[in-house]
């Protein structure tokens, strides 16, 4: 792979513009290339000149190599092409090149070459001085909440010794001011000599510290953070505040929550430090090569003094970052991994997920066996003549909502799964977005591979049951047969609460975790997972009512002669609404909570647009259910008001697009695809995909049962979705690319005092 190709895979995503502009430097290098063409001399040396040359030197016949050893020395003071100098301004050092040569042709277009190169330096020097300051003030943040958690463990110990003698069985509660004796342990403590924490473990069940303040004094000046705790957290604060801010619970819980949320603190923190050295080495790497190539056009030898100032420079003379890296090491192994250096360092450098060849095989082998069953299915209801017989009308009745479920999850996997392959193509880092764990994140190979399982268990389902008629023994369908949905639907929601390590347990347990969160709205602080799968769930609209039709079907139908009476009935007519509401009722209480925590207005109208949208969803159910003119009046005007509305925020909020004053003109500044056809395309696409419900106020007379269209019209609203959610993902990574924003904010367990203002 050639470097510029291999730069380019190895960057950062959010960090782009803070690389060196490789790509731009080697074709300013073309450029003078073709001008040393152009302007050649006959006596310029030729490479074959050139390599005589150097072979001379090095076999001891030119004349310029000294008897000392040394070779080109003083003919390299002599032809000097550049002088670099370090310009203090402004508090911060600026590199500046001088090219000596100007008498030579072409010699401007050397000059612009150095002067664009100092610029790459420069803007890489300042990133990585700004980066490490930031990473140097954590180092101290965390090394505070490490006095902290430590001082918190001597607490807990000594009240576990007490209450082990004591044998109470009451809750330890200790005001915080009342613990002002002075332990054995507390006389012990004193600051080490470089002011960093350090742990002295007599035994496994005492545990003797070594830090800056005596532990009664580091409590005196923190306290837990409440706001970070499970549901129903802000109101838990706001009650309790006038006795939590003087009392703390020493309980081993509460100290196995700080050691968790410390560990994840640690673990992102290393992480960013890696990041940042390996930005450091890239960028000096780069220099090194493209000094190489432009040594290689001209003939010169400007690389090792260009080389030498970079060498010299914060970004590559720096050993911060290295020494916080040892030191995160050093404490993560003693603290949380019980001084087990192998397994803290897997912890800390979580290897990178492989691609399995028993996926790609699983996938291949699923998604030839959809093809086969689709055609299968194809050719019996062509031989069976299965659309003339009579039973087909029931069957579309009762049968068809029960397996258009499994289609409609298959599509939105499958959607998903081309999502991931298009996002991973354009370098959107969506597995940050999303807040993955490294190496948990699901690839568009797995996603395709259990799509077709899905689709290939639902397809076998339906093959196996399409009889037509009943049985003329029994007088009805076969139990067995009629119980395939419904026993596919048990064996996915088992599969999806399972609790063994198979199927991608971590993927499918975030599933479950963000899912919770959405139906807990608004007691949770909203995150983009939260929001993003809560809109998914409104495209899946459809699905749950085909998840209450099961349950209507199954549980109070007579499933063995595919009769029911569902749709007649009021109850189930009244959750049909309820149903379809719930999804835009969670996602209109997301909003309200990021309005109440940002302040930001853009929440407040957001809200706003999923209310016209869940009084368009009830008018239209309503009409469906009850055909009548003014019914039919109402859910025209509201319909058109939340697509109206809808898919101006999509262009314009989520996607960032239809900008007039863009330099792509009508899209945005920054765009991943390098075609904008398919922006336009996109675009005219959704309004279209928007406008479907169409069908549902105007009576179209289509020559297709009532159920088909339904699961058309919701198939295109997944499909719609799915283009939505690349977009929106794009426009949310340029967002964090233009505040170079890479990393998770973890929350961390302690505060001080001086920051109870901030946290409440």
């Amino acid at each position: 792979m050639k470097f510029g190709k291999e730069f380019a895979s190895q960057m950062v995503p959010e960090w782009q513009a803070a690389y060196v502009d490789y790509s731009s430097l080697k074709k300013f290098l073309k450029e003078i290339h073709g001008v040393k063409q152009k302007y050649r001399q006959p006596d310029t040396p030729t490479r074959l000149q050139r390599a005589l040359t150097l072979y001379r030197s090095f076999s001891g016949l030119d004349p310029r190599r000294n008897k000392g050893g040394s070779s080109f020395d003083d003919h390299d003071v002599e032809n000097q092409a550049i002088l670099v100098n370090s310009v203090r301004g402004n508090g911060s050092g600026k590199y500046e090149t001088t090219f000596l040569m100007v008498a030579e042709e072409g010699a401007e277009y050397e000059q612009e070459f150095f002067k664009k190169l100092d610029n790459e330096l420069n803007k890489v020097d300042k990133f990585y001085r700004s980066k490490v300051k930031e990473v140097m003030a954590e180092a101290e943040t965390l090394t505070n909440q490490m006095h902290a958690l430590i001082a918190f463990r001597i607490k807990v110990d000594k009240l576990q010794e007490n209450f082990d003698v004591s044998g109470s069985n009451d809750k330890i509660m200790v005001p915080m001011n009342a613990l002002q004796g002075t332990t054995e342990s507390d006389n012990d403590a004193k600051q080490s000599s470089n002011g960093c924490l350090e742990i002295q473990e007599e035994n496994p069940k005492k545990v003797v510290s070594s830090i800056r303040l005596a532990p009664q004094e580091v409590l005196n000046h923190v306290k837990l953070n409440q706001a970070i705790q499970a549901p129903f957290s802000a109101a838990k604060v706001y009650c309790a505040s006038n006795t939590n801010k003087t009392q703390m619970n020493f309980s081993k819980d509460n100290l196995k929550k700080i050691q968790n949320q410390l560990k994840q603190a640690f673990i992102e923190f290393y992480y960013k430090l890696r990041l940042l050295k390996n930005y450091s080495f890239l960028n000096v790497l780069a220099f090194s090569k493209i000094m190489k190539k432009y040594d290689k056009i001209t003939s010169r030898r400007a690389s090792k003094y260009y080389m030498r100032t970079v060498d010299d420079s914060y970004i590559g003379n720096s050993d911060e970052v290295t020494k916080l890296m040892e030191r995160v090491e050093a404490t993560f192994i003693k603290h949380f991994s019980n001084s087990n250096r192998s397994k803290g360092m897997n912890q800390l450098r979580p290897k990178s997920k492989k691609e399995r060849h028993s996926t790609s095989f699983g996938t291949g082998f699923f998604a030839g066996c959809t093809a086969a069953l689709i055609l299968a299915l194809v050719l019996i209801i062509h031989a069976r003549n299965i659309l003339d017989k009579e039973g087909r009308v029931q069957y579309m009745e009762s049968m068809f909502p029960v397996y258009s479920l499994f289609g409609f999850m298959v599509l939105h996997m499958l959607m998903h799964a081309g999502n991931i392959y298009f996002w991973r193509r354009y370098r959107v880092n969506y597995s940050f977005i999303f807040g993955f764990k490294q190496g948990t994140e699901l690839g568009f190979r797995e996603a395709l591979f259990l799509s077709f399982g899905l689709a290939t268990l639902a397809l076998i389902s339906v093959v196996s049951n399409l009889d037509m008629e009943m049985d003329p023994k029994t007088g009805d369908y076969k139990a067995l047969t009629e119980l395939l949905p419904l026993s596919l639907l048990l064996l996915v929601i088992i599969v999806l609460l399972c609790p063994f390590n198979i199927l991608y347990r971590s993927s499918r347990f975030f599933l479950l975790r963000t899912s919770f969160r959405c139906i807990c709205a608004p007691l949770y602080k909203v995150k983009f997972q939260d929001f993003y799968l809560a809109d998914q769930f409104t495209s899946e609209v459809q699905a749950f009512r085909s998840v209450e039709y099961y349950i209507c079907h199954y549980g109070w139908g007579d499933f063995k002669l595919r009769q029911n009476t569902c749709k007649s009935n009021d109850i189930f007519n009244t959750f049909y609404f309820i149903v379809a509401v719930v999804p835009y009722w969670s996602r209109l209480l997301q909003c309200v909570r990021r309005f109440h925590d940002e302040k930001d207005p853009m929440q407040g109208y957001n809200g706003l647009k999923y209310f016209l949208t869940i009084v368009a969803l009830c008018t239209r159910t309503a009409y469906g259910l009850d055909r009548g003119t003014s019914w039919k009046a109402v859910a025209w005007t509201f319909s058109a008001m939340a697509a109206l509305y809808g898919t101006y925020w999509d262009l314009v909020v989520d996607w960032g697009l239809l900008q007039r004053r863009s330099k792509n003109r009508w899209l945005r500044d920054k765009l991943l695809i390098p075609y904008k056809s398919v922006y336009f395309g996109a675009m005219v696409l959704n309004v279209l995909l928007r406008f479907a419900w169409l069908q549902t106020v105007l009576d179209l007379s289509l020559s297709l049962h009532r159920e088909t269209l339904i699961a058309i019209v919701a198939s295109l609203e997944i499909i719609r979705r799915g283009i939505w959610n690349f977009f929106r993902l794009e426009n949310e990574h340029l967002n964090n690319v233009g505040k170079f924003r890479a990393f998770k904010s973890v929350p961390l367990p302690f505060y001080n005092d001086e920051d109870e203002d901030r946290i409440d």
